[in-house]
């Protein structure tokens, strides 16, 4: 944990838990000055989704994070690392390729990150003020910082594990217990856990989990819907490629699983994944999900970050690539994408009438935005003809700071299930630099968002309000007779991460395009883990391992142009 902050206090040897008394400060981190005294107030237990409160005088747990799981023995892990290693054992270069790349959010930062380490020198363009793309993050006139999304790391997710672990910030990510919980629609108030437990392998901790939850699925549902995914299980991945045609909704009625798995389950499911309803939902992505979360022991426990994304995570990442040599440049949006006579890209056009030029050209940037950008001379190319079916999900995220604590609630991650609320978490508890003991700010991610996007802020908190008092009926009320709304912040995101709709996988992109020296990375382009953070950090290094690949390529390239132009360098 960083020097200036509290430190974790170790009280079983199985799990750390941060004890907190008086008034602290909003934000969580202070001066190592300060004195600290621990009046603590109460001991909340947790005991089957319910809250059970005992008086012990003075002491209140406010929150607690578990140990980091044992990942770096699982094959997708190891198989990252390796994939990592490449960057830094390659052959230096006797002259490095500029590399140009538009896009600061994840997948740019990494594509820009392991050309770095490989030993070329990456110019990373980003077109806002504020780095991390899909992962940006503002601070209010408050000093309170307000995101893009609300964004959960997974132990399922190898390659960023890995680059935590490169920049030296492990210590950046608050894992949680190993369960998932769901709220109640019929029973207002009260949540339904899926507890793993320490102690079984994969994918025994996950069916052991299934199994023991009662409150969602009877039994019969439970064998319905087990016998529904033998074929996943004995047909492998072949099997998950060839469902991307069907729905969630279509391939649960073709395998005869009762609707009320589709209800209890995979609404808030495909909603966290996608945002989108199973109806719209590629079978596919839910399988894929399925097979990281129950093949790995870890693979489903959740992290948060200890703090806001641009500076906790994204600044690691610039600085590592500064280090190296690379360039990170804010507010460089770009025009046009100009071409040379033959095809080839001859420069990135800025809005400012900057020219950039590089030995080669990355784009990293949402599809839809890509594809606004595509040249004419491309569009009849199958390459970038066949993006036009990807197409950004909308997706709003909501921040709503009350006038006192919630009791409700969990240090985790938390499924709504609710019509028009996907996933929230209350910040102020599971969140280092977001910590407040006297109020909290719930977090919420709204979706669909496609009949809301375009409506105003205070239709969609009154929306928010009058499902919040379905989650917390005895301490929120629509009209706020109840918690009072202190401020509020919502993001709307009109294009998000590409819709994961049947169909789609044979549309998208390998990272190295048809066109000799330009490339793609994002979580849209061609890799295993789809629309997500995973997915972006490692379209990135595919994208910066196929540029390291066509280096003589690329460098010859370079040389034949230079004997006929004089490159534009700002």
């Amino acid at each position: 944990m960083d020097t200036g902050c509290l430190s974790s206090m170790n009280i079983t040897g199985a799990n750390q838990a941060r004890f907190f008394g008086g008034q602290l400060p909003t934000q969580k981190c202070f001066s190592s000055g300060h004195h600290l005294t621990v009046a603590m107030k109460s001991l909340v237990l947790r005991n089957k989704g319910k809250r059970l409160h005992r008086r012990l005088g003075a002491f209140q747990v406010a929150c607690q994070d578990f140990p980091r799981p044992p990942l770096e023995s699982t094959i997708n892990y190891l198989e990252a690392g390796q994939l990592s290693s490449f960057f830094r054992s390659s052959e230096r270069p006797s002259k490095p390729l500029q590399v140009v790349i538009a896009g600061a959010g994840l997948a740019g930062l990494s594509t820009a990150k392991y050309l770095a380490d490989a030993g070329h020198k990456p110019i990373l363009l980003e077109a806002r003020d504020v780095l991390g793309g899909k992962i940006a993050a503002w601070k209010d006139k408050d000093g309170d910082w307000y995101e893009t999304g609300l964004h959960i790391f997974f132990g399922a997710y190898p390659n960023i594990q890995n680059l935590f672990g490169e920049l030296g910030i492990e210590d950046r990510l608050q894992w949680k217990e190993h369960s998932m919980i769901f709220a109640m629609p019929n029973k207002p108030g009260e949540f339904s856990r899926f507890d793993f437990p320490e102690t079984l392998p994969a994918p025994l901790n996950g069916i052991w989990a299934i199994l023991r939850n009662n409150e969602m699925l009877t039994w019969p549902e439970k064998v319905k819907f087990a016998i529904g995914l033998l074929p996943a299980m004995a047909g492998g991945q072949p099997y998950v490629e060839a469902q991307d045609g069907l729905t969630v909704s279509e391939w649960m009625k073709k395998q005869g699983v009762p609707d009320r798995v589709n209800d209890e389950v995979f609404i808030a499911m495909s909603k966290a994944l996608n945002f989108i309803n199973p109806d719209e939902l590629s079978m596919q992505c839910i399988l894929i999900a399925l097979n990281r979360f129950l093949q790995e022991k870890h693979g489903s426990k959740m992290a948060f970050l200890d703090g806001n994304p641009p500076e906790r995570l994204c600044m690691p990442i610039v600085d590592h690539i500064r280090s190296r040599g690379g360039e990170v440049r804010l507010n460089s949006r770009i025009k046009k994408i100009e071409l040379n006579p033959d095809g080839t890209v001859k420069h990135f056009a800025l809005s400012d009438g900057t020219q950039i030029t590089g030995d080669a050209y990355v784009f990293t940037a949402p599809v839809d935005i890509f594809k606004l950008l595509v040249p004419q001379e491309w569009n009849e190319i199958t390459y970038f003809k066949k993006l036009e079916k990807l197409v950004g999900v909308p997706v709003i995220n909501v921040h709503i700071w009350f006038d006192r604590k919630l009791k409700n609630t969990y240090d985790h991650l938390l499924f709504s299930r609710s019509s028009l609320l996907s996933v929230y978490a209350d910040m102020s508890v599971t969140c280092k630099e977001y910590y407040d003991p006297n109020r909290s700010m719930l977090e919420l991610v709204f979706a669909p968002a496609e009949e809301w996007i375009g409506r105003s802020d205070a239709d969609i908190i009154d929306a928010t309000m009058e499902e919040l008092a379905k989650l917390f009926p005895d301490e929120i009320a629509a009209d706020q007779s109840k918690a009072k709304i202190l401020k509020y912040h919502v993001v709307k995101t009109p294009r998000s991460v590409y819709k994961t709709v049947p169909n789609c996988e044979p549309c998208r992109p390998l990272q190295r395009s048809p066109i000799e020296g330009f490339y793609l990375a994002g979580d849209y382009t061609k890799q295993k883990y789809l629309a997500s953070m995973e997915g972006a950090v490692l379209s990135g290094k595919l994208c910066a391992q196929s540029i390291v690949q066509d280096y003589n390529k690329l460098s010859l390239m370079s040389q034949k142009r230079l004997q006929f132009e004089v490159p534009v360098v700002s």
